[in-house]
């Protein structure tokens, strides 16, 4: 007689076993039937999944209360139109064998083995969602059945699919005593595959589908393995969500980081320097400039110290603070010294037993910095601190090193050298909440100034289940509970993820949504109980005794290469004025009006602005659509009746036509004005007052 808790704190008892579909319709019929799934005790199940036993009961349904999609409800449907789409692929391509087809934050994919001499092309595509579309329309149930672990794989073996009899091998030794399928309708008579589910209620929920790219995949990613296809699809609910979503494709396609970078000569990346190391060029250069002056005196008014650190350190320092080995994948091999590398080499050493000594610390070597902490770290104990000093700010644009999988590597957003806008505060316990308050207060300044007003907040928890954190519960809950409090004076929207946090502590992520939807992580804030105790920092309090301070790690804007690439898909490549790389570009008429011209120019650049003149012999109109294509904030025509009057005709990017004639004098003066005040101001609205 299992009793059910709802979310709101209800209960409802029931005489037998249940599902969590018959729990829905004592509720209303109209919820039974626009649910989805459903979360048994937190675990998301199908509506049909038998409940014996008291738990808790939540429903998953397309949207949730505030009218968003539901996110699980999402995920469940995907996973549903993957099988949808392995049936009517092996309809299109008989012979085609299935591998694993999960669903992602953007659709689904499933990996597939072709017959040799029947590849899938995308001019399959269209037969594909055919076929998709009549099963659908059949609205078949998903069908959930379970064999025992034996009988399991006797039915896999007449099936003759090795990738499934090694999926259902995986799931046994990872403790699953008996195998689940799902059957497309009824058990027997419809396709079935292999699966733990859930799935959504019926083929008829997934109310919009597209079959969209071909990619190559290796079974279990071993590129000596067989050879697949992984065919990507999405989903929704309905056509006017997926036709939302392939527009916005097509929007992240013209806003590339990687190819307007390239158009706009902002960074360039050189096999021949290596893959994920950045060079900036002058214009790029400008705007990472731009930002690290700006945030930069910010932090002046604050009351944070700049100081500056090696790129290399002792490994014996990355051991003490854990980086090194919590982080050892992620970091370039450690550097060793010469003399040894030759002695060890003329010993016959393998590279094997070298590791090992590295790993054991029988011999030290140097690392390429993963994170600039244990350096600020080392400035703080490098002299007796007391408690009116505290707190001590130290800030540092420092470069750091990670080794990325090539495959990860993403032209400024996934590096292997970055630089972070990085900052170190210790402090007294009591200082804490304050400290942290003036943090947040930088991050959301920093979003605010450059329009990213759009975020959720996330605060990064440790996984109570995993090994790779430091330190002792105790101090975790203090961390964590401070974290909690930052969080919630922020009025932001605030979800709480176990897992997210740092080996050393919590942190505070600030999720960024920009203009066409898409979520990125940027700034973080995190406190740190953890290392000032494996390092043993002190300072001197009122009673004249030892006390252990607590660190602040925080960047309003993490790595400057993540945060310019995300910044040049928001604006398009077209930056606030204060941001551009070129603020005014003077377009003289002809050769006549070449002089007043470079007259404009010159009150330009005395103003600090950065401006040019395009000399060149073209028409005024390829002119201007040069002017365009560099994504110049304005454009200043001038003619012979402009030097006559000393104005200029203006023309702000974006705009089809000139906005009008100013005064040269006051059109610097409106630059000027609109720089200074971070776009608050603005030509167009200093024309408008003339």
């Amino acid at each position: 007689m299992p009793t059910i808790t709802l979310p709101d704190g209800s209960t409802k008892s029931f005489d037998g076993p249940t599902t969590p579909f018959d729990v829905a319709m004592t509720i209303g019929e109209r919820l039974a039937r626009a649910a989805v799934g459903a979360k048994i005790d937190g675990e998301v199940c199908d509506l049909s999944a038998p409940i014996d036993r008291d738990c808790s009961l939540a429903l998953i349904t397309a949207k949730t209360r505030e009218g968003e999609i539901d996110p699980e409800g999402l995920l469940m449907l995907r996973h549903s139109a993957a099988h949808v789409m392995a049936e009517a692929i092996q309809r299109v391509v008989p012979g085609a064998q299935l591998v694993y087809g999960p669903a992602l934050e953007t659709g689904f994919y499933y990996d597939i083995a072709f017959p040799e001499d029947r590849p899938l092309r995308e001019g399959d595509f269209e037969a594909i969602e055919a076929e998709m579309a009549k099963i659908v329309q059949e609205d078949r149930p998903f069908t959930r059945f379970e064999l025992e672990y034996g009988e399991g794989i006797d039915k896999l073996n007449k099936e003759g699919s090795k990738f499934k009899i090694d999926n259902a091998h995986r799931a046994h030794e990872a403790g699953s005593l008996s195998l689940s399928w799902y059957a497309t309708g009824e058990r027997g008579k419809n396709w079935e595959d292999l699966c733990r589910g859930p799935h959504v209620p019926s083929t008829g929920r997934i109310g919009a589908f597209k079959v969209m790219s071909l990619a190559s995949s290796y079974w279990h990613g071993d590129e000596n393995s067989d050879r697949l296809t992984r065919v990507y699809g999405t989903a929704f609910f309905d056509k006017k969500q997926l036709s939302a979503h392939l527009e916005r494709i097509e929007e992240a396609k013209k806003r590339d980081h990687r190819v307007l970078g390239k158009q706009l000569d902002l960074f360039h990346i050189d096999d021949a320097v290596g893959q994920g190391l950045v060079l900036w060029t002058p214009r790029g250069g400008v705007i990472r400039n731009e930002l690290q002056t700006w945030i930069g005196a910010e932090l002046r008014k604050m009351g944070y110290h700049d100081v500056y650190t090696p790129h290399i350190g002792k490994l014996g320092l990355y051991k003490t603070s854990g980086h090194f080995p919590y982080y050892a994948e992620s970091q370039f091999v450690p550097v060793m010294e010469r003399q040894f590398l030759e002695k060890v080499a003329d010993d016959g050493c393998s590279c094997a037993e070298l590791g090992n000594m590295l790993h054991i610390g029988e011999i030290e070597g140097y690392l390429l910095k993963p994170m600039n902490c244990p350096h600020h770290i080392k400035i703080y104990a490098s002299q007796r601190r007391s408690y009116r000093e505290l707190p001590v700010r130290l800030s540092e644009f420092g470069t750091v090193y990670r080794w990325e999988q090539s495959g990860e590597l993403n032209g400024l957003t996934r590096v292997r050298s970055f630089t972070v806008d990085d900052a170190h505060l210790f402090v007294r316990p009591d200082q804490v909440e304050t400290e942290v308050a003036g943090c947040l207060k930088l991050v959301k300044l920093a979003f605010d100034t450059l329009g990213l007003t759009d975020f959720r907040v996330r605060v990064g928890l440790r996984d109570p289940d995993s090994g790779k954190y430091v330190g002792k519960a105790e101090v975790w809950d203090k961390a964590e509970d401070a974290c909690r409090k930052a969080a919630a004076s922020l009025g932001a929207k605030v979800t709480e993820e176990p897992g997210e946090a740092a080996f050393y502590g919590p942190k505070i992520d600030f999720i960024v949504k920009d203009v066409i939807g898409r979520e990125w992580q940027l700034g973080t804030v995190q406190i740190d109980y953890n290392l000032p105790e494996r390092f043993g920092l002190e300072y001197i309090g009122d009673d004249n005794a030892a006390h252990r301070p607590v660190m602040i790690h925080r960047a309003p804007f993490g790595s400057m290469e993540r945060f310019i690439g995300v910044l040049i898909e928001h604006f398009a490549g077209s930056f606030p004025l204060w941001l551009s790389p070129e603020q005014v570009r003077v377009l003289p008429i002809s050769e006549k009006s070449l002089d007043y011209a470079h007259k404009v120019n010159d009150m330009l650049i005395e103003r600090g602005i950065r401006s040019s003149v395009d000399d060149s012999n073209e028409r005024v109109q390829a002119k201007i659509k040069h002017g365009s294509q560099w994504k110049v904030p304005y454009l200043a025509v001038v003619g012979p009746r402009d030097a006559e009057s000393n104005n200029v005709s203006v023309r702000a990017f974006g705009t089809e036509k000139d906005l009008g004639a100013m005064g040269a004098e006051a059109f610097v003066d409106a630059i000027a004005a609109e720089i200074a005040s971070k776009g608050q101001s603005s030509v167009v609205e200093a024309m408008g007052k003339l």
